[in-house]
């Protein structure tokens, strides 16, 4: 079996990973709260956790995983937007989720095995809010119910800090009716305008943290493997899970490992609406980046790495990938490498799987790997299923004596301005004009348009990025 090693954000060390129960693993995913379109940060965890998911599966067998990833439909962001758009709340959830679904699916996400969402939790959260209460642990102030934080000796184990410096370095809400000003909400009054639920202290509606912790349990148990979220996640919500689930559930250990990845970026500067270079997950994808094409950059930085998202990477992977699906035309599922596991064993090191996929395309060509082995690897990484290939499209050839045109069908349209270039270019190396020659090649330049020349033939190559009115300008000159 392969040796899995993660660096757990606890310990702040790698770990080896040896499962609970080897025959039923639970990894928890903090997933989003539903209001909006996800954007291109929110898209990050899924992806590297989707495949943390497929090597688990790989590994131990699909039946020995649990993966929960809940939705959050209860929310103060959520109430806004139904104020602002006079529409009602369930509505708003309902469409958010389908959303949402739909767009991870187009970038090649399997659906958790569960999928909970918080409004179907209420009675698990009061009852645990009471177990924090009898053990000394929380109390009931002006409506409100609030974790003491101080009564948990270990409260930023996870974050390393201590509380008095947490509450020096940090913004913290003030309130009459806390004991301390860490103190954190759990349950909260609601007024007649806000979702609410009866409960032993009013009406009222969760704090945030207390989901997660009361579906973990409920679904996984007080002990389960895998915890995981973004960074921005640690604290405070992920400290407080592990404060109020360890308090509620002593017996139990709540998460063993925490996983964490790291923020994106968009060319280099931090995503945000006021620098213009926002985009939610719908947006790429209506702009024509396929679903498949986002995923492959996502993997090609380490999960624990900032990422930078750029045009140029998203260029660079649909080269790369339609490279890879022209070589598994009629194939079918074969073995995955074992060193691709071993590779993804090293803390998720996805770059390290996408160069050894690229060294089995090299391989396969060659007709050293299988077709059938080089998909079944792709697969660990989500990569090259039919589900996302319906960007794709194999080349096609068209000629005219010695000279041949490749490309994709809907490029094939330019192939006069093709077969000037090459005819030209053709006549200057036959005549011994390698200045001309090269003239004609350095127009193409930039273009997305390839030269080659063989005994017996000259050759074009176009990929999906190449710009057809530059080689029609460049045709031309000529």
């Amino acid at each position: 079996m392969v040796d899995i090693f993660l660096h757990n954000s606890r310990s702040r060390k790698r770990e080896r990973f040896t499962p609970l129960d080897p025959n039923r693993i639970g990894i928890y995913v903090c997933g989003p709260t539903v209001y909006d379109r996800a954007h291109m940060g929110n898209a990050r965890p899924v992806v590297v956790f989707d495949v943390l998911y497929r090597l688990m599966r790989t590994v131990y067998g699909a039946g020995h995983v649990t993966y929960v990833r809940n939705f959050t439909d209860v929310d103060d962001k959520i109430n806004a937007k139904s104020a602002q758009t006079d529409r009602p709340i369930s509505d708003i959830t309902e469409e958010t989720i389908a959303w949402y679904l739909d767009d991870m699916a187009q970038l090649g996400a399997l659906q958790p095995d569960h999928m909970p969402r918080a409004t179907a939790y209420i009675g698990q959260m009061i009852t645990m809010i009471e177990g924090l209460i009898d053990r000394g642990h929380a109390y009931a102030a002006q409506g409100h119910v609030l974790f003491r934080v101080r009564s948990y000796t270990d409260y930023g184990a996870l974050s390393g800090r201590s509380v008095d410096d947490m509450i020096a370095g940090a913004r913290v809400e003030v309130a009459p009716f806390k004991e301390d000003p860490m103190d954190f909400v759990l349950w909260k009054p609601s007024d007649s305008d806000q979702p609410g639920w009866d409960s032993p202290w009013g009406r009222g509606r969760p704090g945030w943290h207390i989901e997660c912790s009361a579906m973990s349990h409920d679904i996984l148990g007080d002990s389960f493997d895998i915890h995981a979220g973004g960074n921005d996640l640690m604290f405070p919500h992920h400290e407080n899970e592990i404060a109020q689930s360890c308090c509620a559930h002593p017996e139990g250990q709540f998460a063993n490992i925490w996983l964490h990845n790291e923020m994106l970026l968009v060319e280099g500067k931090k995503m945000s609406k006021s620098l213009g270079n926002f985009f939610t997950v719908r947006q790429l994808l209506d702009q024509g980046i396929p679903g498949e094409v986002i995923r492959f950059v996502f993997l090609g930085t380490h999960y624990r790495k900032p990422m930078d998202w750029t045009a140029k990477k998203a260029e660079d992977a649909q080269k790369t990938l339609r490279k890879w699906r022209s070589l598994i035309a009629g194939a079918g599922i074969g073995q995955v490498d074992p060193k691709l596991l071993e590779l993804l064993g090293q803390d998720l090191n996805t770059p390290g799987a996408l160069a050894h996929l690229d060294k089995m395309a090299k391989a396969c060509a060659a007709g050293q790997v299988s077709a059938d082995d080089f998909r079944a690897s792709a697969a660990v990484l989500g990569l090259l299923s039919d589900d996302l290939g319906g960007w794709y499209q194999a080349d096609e050839t068209v000629t005219q004596g010695d000279l041949h045109f490749t490309a994709p069908a809907d490029l094939l349209s330019m192939q006069d301005a093709v077969f000037t270039i090459l005819a030209a270019w053709r006549a200057a190396r036959l005549a011994k004009d390698f200045d001309r020659a090269d003239h004609i090649r350095q127009l193409c330049d930039g273009t997305g348009l390839s030269l080659r020349a063989s005994k017996d033939s000259f050759e074009a190559a176009a990929d999906a990025q190449t710009d057809g009115a530059a080689i029609t300008a460049a045709a031309a000159s000529l």
